[in-house]
């Protein structure tokens, strides 16, 4: 039996032998850090027997998946922990996940104080030193243990299973057994850096119609310098966290009179949104587009035509039941087939083509109440929507124009780094999802494949994201936590105009069916926000602040000559406001530092007798004093060119 290793040396054994005892014959150092193996590029528990010609890897915690097996192992003993802490509570589910590791356990909720002592638990357990155990039960075997332990949801797991499956167990010490597949660490001791970082609620398996269960979340590393990075990192997210910061700043706020998913965008956040938006209208009229305004809602009959009642209408408002109401009407989830009816209201030749339509649209989706999260996931939200009808001869060029414009908006909000691109393919596995013939899906794809090559953008390929009309290129980003949205989408789409009997004149006087592009510039307004505020943790580039200059008299003598400044600089478009309680500088100064005010224009009576202002900036601090005309053409430019100043001042 041959065994070749990670180095391309190979080992040669007479009989079956186990991954540890194949590391330990490399050398009892790498026996005593290894955490699994990689069998054929499938991960693999130490205890695992080989016994045929492989490929093999021995994981340590320098390996991702070496570390989620510390991580697996950590969620283990934190169940033990939570079994000696409150004995009445049913184990679910405690998988590693990237950031660390989860358990769900069906008990009441845990307070911080409760994972303080489960800490101090799990430190006890690691301490006696307890040894992970493999073994496996038949099936009815496996069913009566965990009943007789009074474990009801893993029973429900067993009787999940296949018939025919392996059911494995391991045990740690001689107390606690825990169903599970693997793999895991052959002991605890290496266990030594990990925290318990928060608590929460988690439906069973995900479903809002099953009990609501208590999940712990924790994290591990091999080092303990490791975790504390991931600590701190975790204090930047909780400072970034648009949920918490943007009602900080009175960006936005949640009412639950009002409903989940609706969220009031309070002055200061509309400003932001409607310079954005006035900005992306601009541009995409600059680059040929023209205006749309459409309606709310629609009959059912149009949604009929473009295939969403059969595919969607999960997802949509439905007003009405066509069992009984003469006219059922929905909320559009979309603007395409608005558009392609102002398009239809005249004959088109093949010289009007392409024609660009662009709409700032209101739309809303039935999201799942467990889906939605601030303003990243709402039931109503407003989108940089478009959609071009163009001639087939067209359609790359015009792909590729919706791409540069994206790419535009990305790197105007100093986001271009943060995202990747996706080529969302259909399932042909699914094919009862989608419209379309599988020779349509394959050049539809072929072509947006080929459009990213030539513009040299990288891309992953995801099987099943296509929309059911047609495949896209979506444009992703992470929050702060890491969860991936949807930023922006282009659609490669040559379907809808059959559907609703679209066509154009050609030089021969024939009808043609022209294609379509579905695409948003900087998507939906809302998400982009919550984007914003944590990638700037609410210090925007001063174009987008709602309050980009904010003037300071050092005492109400001088507010006068304050309120000239101030009209001067609003008589310049510059969004500013003046300071006049009768505080000290000081604390004025600290109270515009905490509402992220780019600009202080600090005045007394030096800067009237002189006509001067003093500067302050949260870019370079105190930049003395400067002429109010000299200043004001300074800032005028970097809000004209939407500059993006790097921060060399803590705020």
């Amino acid at each position: 039996m041959k065994i070749t290793l990670k180095d391309g040396s190979v080992k040669e054994y007479a009989a079956s032998v186990t991954i540890l005892d194949i590391a330990k014959d490399i050398s009892e150092g790498l026996a005593r850090v290894a955490c699994a193996g990689l069998v054929d590029g499938e991960v693999r528990d130490l205890r695992t027997t080989i016994d045929h010609d492989c490929e093999l890897a021995i994981l340590t915690l320098n390996d991702e998946e070496g570390l989620r097996t510390m991580r697996h192992s950590a969620s283990h003993i934190l169940a033990e922990a939570v079994k000696r802490l409150r004995p009445h509570a049913k184990l679910a589910i405690g998988p590693a996940i990237d950031t660390g590791f989860y358990y769900d356990f069906d008990c009441e909720p845990f307070s911080r104080e409760d994972l303080d002592e489960l800490e101090k638990i799990m430190k006890e357990i690691i301490k006696e030193g307890r040894e992970f155990t493999y073994f496996e039960l038949p099936r009815q075997e496996a069913i009566a243990l965990m009943e007789e332990k009074d474990e009801p949801y893993k029973v429900e797991l067993i009787k999940d299973l296949p018939e025919d499956a392996v059911i494995s167990f391991y045990k740690q010490g001689d107390d606690f057994t825990d169903l599970c597949a693997g793999p895991h660490l052959m002991n605890v001791k290496n266990l030594k850096a990990f925290k318990l970082i928060s608590s929460s609620g988690a439906y069973w398996r995900g479903n809002e119609k099953n009990k609501m269960l208590a999940r712990i979340y924790g994290t591990a590393f091999a080092k303990k310098e490791e975790l504390d990075a991931y600590l701190a990192h975790l204090e930047d997210i909780k400072k970034r966290d648009h949920n918490r910061l943007g009602r900080e700043m009175e960006l936005f706020t949640t009412v639950d009179v009002i409903g989940q998913g609706l969220p009031l965008i309070m002055p200061k956040g509309e400003k932001i949104i409607r310079k954005m938006q006035r900005w992306i209208e601009d541009e995409e009229e600059r680059r040929g587009y023209m205006r749309t305004k459409t309606p709310l809602m629609a009959k059912s009959d149009l949604y009929k035509i473009s295939g969403h009642w059969d595919h969607y209408m999960d997802g949509m408002f439905v007003f009405g039941d066509e069992q009984t109401d003469k006219e059922v009407y929905a909320l559009r989830p979309m603007t395409c087939p608005f558009q392609y009816f102002v398009y239809k209201a005249s004959q088109k030749s093949y010289r009007d083509l392409p024609c660009r339509y662009g709409e700032t649209s209101t739309l809303f989706r039935k999201e799942e109440s467990g889906e939605m999260h601030g303003l990243t996931r709402v039931r109503q939200f407003t989108i940089s929507e478009g959609h071009l009808i163009v001639r087939p001869d067209q359609m790359e060029e015009e792909f590729k124009a919706c791409l540069d414009l994206a790419r535009y908006c990305l790197q105007t909000l100093g986001v271009e780094e943060d995202v990747t691109y996706h080529l969302s393919k259909w399932d042909p596995a699914n094919t009862e999802k989608y419209i379309g013939t599988p020779d349509v899906w394959e050049r539809t794809e072929g072509s947006i494949r080929k459009v990213l090559n030539e513009l040299g953008i990288k891309f992953t390929e995801d099987v099943g994201e296509a929309a059911f009309y047609g495949p896209k290129v979506d444009i992703n980003a992470k929050n702060v936590y890491g969860k991936e949205d949807t930023m922006i989408t282009i659609q490669w789409d040559e379907l809808n105009a059959e559907l609703f009997d679209m066509y154009y004149i050609d030089e021969n006087g024939n009808k043609v069916r022209p294609f379509i592009i579905h695409r948003t510039s900087m998507g939906c307004y809302e998400r982009t926000l919550a984007w914003l505020i944590e990638k700037y943790a609410g210090m925007f580039p001063t174009w987008l602040c709602p309050e980009q200059v904010r003037v300071l008299p050092i005492s109400e003598k001088y507010d006068e000559y304050a309120g000239k400044i101030l009209q001067k600089l609003q008589e310049n478009g510059i969004d500013a406001t003046a300071d006049l309680r009768s505080e000290k500088i000081g604390f004025k100064i600290r109270e515009s530092r905490l509402a992220r005010v780019p600009y202080m224009l600090v005045v007394g009576q030096k800067e009237e007798e002189e006509g001067t202002v003093s500067v302050r900036s949260r870019f370079l601090g105190d930049e003395g004093a400067k002429d109010p005309d000299v200043f004001i053409e300074e800032i005028t430019k970097e809000i004209r060119t939407k500059q993006i100043r790097k921060i060399e001042v803590q705020e």
